[in-house]
C-alpha cells in the first residue's frame, strides 16, 4: 500500500502545482483590464481593444473579447454570446480539481487498507509462533500498520487543503468573469453606443 500511496502523492504534486500555475496565469486584475478596455473603446478603436483581450490570458478576457466581437449587436445576441464564453471558459478552470478530491478522499481508505493488511501479518505472526511467538515478528505487522496509516494522513490532509485552495481560486475567478461580462456589456449598450465616431480623437486634440 506504501507504494499506492507514493503513486497518488506524485499524481497530487502534478496536478497541484499543474493547476495553480494555470489558476495565477489565467487570474487578472479585472478592474484595471475592463478600464484599460473603456478607454480603448472611447477613442473608438475597438480592433485595439480586441487584440489586447487576444493577447491577454485568461477566461476574464475571453468573455470580454466576446462582448466586443458582437458590439454592435442587439443586447439579447450580445449576452448569449458572453454567457457561451463563459460556459466553454469555467469548465477549463474546474479541470483537475475532481481528482485533487479524490485523492484526498481516497487516501484514508488506502491507509486503512494497509492498516488491515499490517494487521493480517501480526495475527499470522501470533498462529505461527503459537506460545511462543516472538516480539521482533509480532511488531513488524504493527510497524506495517502504523506507517500505511500515517503516510495515508500525510497525504490525504495537504490534498484536502490544496483542494479547497484551488476552489477558492476558481470561484474568485467566477466572480471576476460575471463581473466582466456584465461590466462590458453594460458600458457597450450605453456608453459606447452614444460616443460619436471621432469624438475621443476630438478630445484628445482639444486636451492640453
Amino acid at each position: 500500500m506504501m507504494w499506492v500511496l507514493l503513486f497518488m502523492g506524485i499524481i497530487f504534486l502534478v496536478l497541484t502545482i499543474e493547476r495553480v500555475l494555470y489558476l495565477h496565469r489565467g487570474q487578472i486584475r479585472s478592474t484595471a483590464f475592463i478600464g484599460g478596455i473603456k478607454n480603448i473603446l472611447a477613442k473608438r478603436r475597438i480592433v485595439e481593444a480586441l487584440t489586447v483581450c487576444e493577447e491577454t490570458p485568461g477566461p476574464v478576457a475571453a468573455v470580454v473579447k466576446a462582448a466586443l466581437l458582437h458590439a454592435d449587436d442587439s443586447a439579447e445576441v450580445m449576452r448569449f454570446h458572453v454567457q457561451e464564453a463563459a460556459v466553454v471558459e469555467l469548465p477549463v478552470l474546474e479541470r483537475r480539481l475532481g481528482s485533487i478530491a479524490a485523492i484526498a478522499q481516497v487516501a484514508p481508505l488506502v491507509g486503512l487498507l494497509g492498516t488491515i493488511l499490517g494487521m493480517i501479518t501480526t495475527f499470522a505472526a501470533f498462529e505461527k509462533g503459537g506460545d511462543y511467538a516472538m516480539a521482533g515478528a509480532l511488531s513488524h505487522g504493527m510497524w506495517q500498520a502504523l506507517l500505511s496509516t500515517g503516510a495515508s494522513l500525510i497525504l490525504a490532509i495537504p490534498a484536502h487543503l490544496a483542494h479547497h485552495f484551488l476552489a477558492g481560486r476558481v470561484r474568485a475567478i467566477v466572480r471576476d468573469v460575471e463581473w466582466s461580462g456584465n461590466e462590458i456589456m453594460k458600458y457597450l449598450l450605453t456608453d459606447y453606443r452614444g460616443i460619436r465616431p471621432g469624438a475621443g480623437e476630438a478630445v484628445e486634440a482639444s486636451s492640453p
